[in-house]
């Protein structure tokens, strides 16, 4: 009897697969007609396996993928949740919208959580959240002192998730307030989860308690969004899409009738959106 679940690991040519209904893990072998059509499932994958004796068996079917990260290598993420901090470290407000610029060019939701606001003044995590509330989701919390963690719960509850984020925000720490059952796992990583990963190193979905996996290596490591061309940042800022200009082909610039450039005048689109946006397109321009 065919059963579904989720690849959480895939070795050699097995692949652990976990069982949606009863949480077990499976090794599991491939078909051969999956070594002759030169198909493999990877991190992520939605099979149909086979049980056989002894927590073994047979993948028989790999569904169709919704989405699939390049690097890392994950199938069917739900989510990008981005990290960041605006002190220890204090990250600029333009590595984030690179992190949010990624997500956006791949195609998957973004949700942004402020780390560390025991470290922040009511008046400094207001202007964050006026900045990106209205364009993002926005959570606000701190793995130390554990507010927010309840609510952040529910974000990772049943998805597939990957994180991103500078070195030092404290997705680890994060994950461990979280979830602290997850905390052997997440010390083997913790180190590696901050800093990024080489490529080549195997991927794991790490299983909540309270439904949901996460991949235990950064979603977008490397921050090079050199391969964007530059007259197609203006669609990964999708506050921009609210404003009519003039030309269609409007690069919100120096154009005349610009209705972008209007908003940020109006105060509906914000200045540091704005600029980050500037100065980041004349980076793509010169290459």
């Amino acid at each position: 009897m065919r059963r579904k679940g989720v690849v959480i690991k895939f070795l050699s040519n097995m692949a652990i697969v976990q069982d949606f209904e009863t949480g077990e893990e499976f090794l599991c072998k491939l078909r051969g007609k999956f070594k002759e059509q030169k198909i493999r499932p990877i991190v992520g994958d939605i099979v149909e396996y086979r049980p056989l004796v002894s927590k073994e068996g047979v993948i028989e079917n790999i569904l169709n993928r919704k989405n699939e990260l390049p690097r890392p290598k994950i199938a069917n993420i739900d989510q990008v949740v981005v990290v960041t901090s605006l002190r220890k470290p204090e990250v600029p407000l333009q590595i984030l919208d690179k992190y949010l610029i990624l997500v956006e060019n791949a195609k998957l939701p973004a949700v942004i959580v402020l780390n560390k606001i025991d470290l922040l003044t009511k008046e400094e995590i207001n202007k964050f959240k006026n900045i990106y509330e209205k364009i993002y989701p926005v959570y606000f919390v701190s793995a130390k002192t554990k507010e927010g963690i309840e609510e952040l719960k529910e974000v990772f509850k049943n998805k597939i998730s990957t994180m991103a984020g500078m070195s030092g925000v404290g997705k680890s720490s994060i994950l461990n307030a979280i979830n602290p059952g997850l905390s052997l796992k997440v010390n083997e990583v913790s180190e590696k989860l901050d800093r990024g990963r080489h490529t080549t190193t195997v991927i794991e979905l790490m299983h909540f308690d309270f439904g949901g996996w996460i991949a235990d290596t950064p979603g977008f490591a490397n921050l090079d969004i050199s391969y964007i061309e530059h007259e197609d940042l203006k669609k990964l800022f999708p506050e921009f899409n609210d404003f009519y200009c003039l030309f269609p082909d409007c690069n919100h610039v120096d154009e005349p009738g610009c209705g972008v450039k209007k908003a940020v005048e109006e105060g509906k689109i914000s200045k540091t959106r704005y600029e980050s946006y500037l100065q980041i397109y004349k980076q793509l321009l010169e290459g």
